[in-house]
């Protein structure tokens, strides 16, 4: 993953953006880029979106079954997060996010920095998977 690597792409289509935020120092590493574990943190906030929609009340994040760090963030990066479901069954709702930044000193070209998959489960509120009301019978 190198610096030098960024290729400016198009914002995708096709997904919702869930979330828009800009990482700052505290979020820092001590390389002075952004922490992997922060950015994991809001790309489950943003995966989040869609299942909550579906399942109309609580939901856990169950798996992470992919996450790519493509590009480092960075402090000032506005970064761009869509998501979009990829499977729904009875109790959980599967959803792709990809992140975008666009960099201090290039506002309007977008990088994509980091791409995961993640699913996330209905539950009651003692915590118990429950029924999709799409799947509810």
């Amino acid at each position: 993953m190198s610096a030098n690597s960024s290729a400016y792409v198009d914002l995708p289509s096709g997904m919702e953006l869930t979330l828009k935020v800009i990482p700052m120092p505290a979020n820092c590493n001590s390389s002075g880029d952004i922490f992997g574990g922060w950015v994991m943190a809001q790309v489950d906030l943003a995966g989040s979106v869609i299942p909550a929609r579906i399942a109309q009340g609580r939901i856990a994040t169950v798996a992470v079954q992919e996450f790519v760090f493509k590009q480092p963030v960075r402090p000032g990066d506005v970064l761009s997060f869509f998501a979009v479901k990829t499977r729904q069954g009875r109790t959980s709702v599967t959803v792709r996010v990809e992140v975008f930044a666009e960099r201090l000193t290039s506002q309007g070209q977008f990088i994509k920095v980091t791409e995961a998959s993640l699913t996330y489960v209905a539950i009651t509120a003692d915590g118990t998977p429950r029924l999709l009301p799409e799947a509810a019978p």
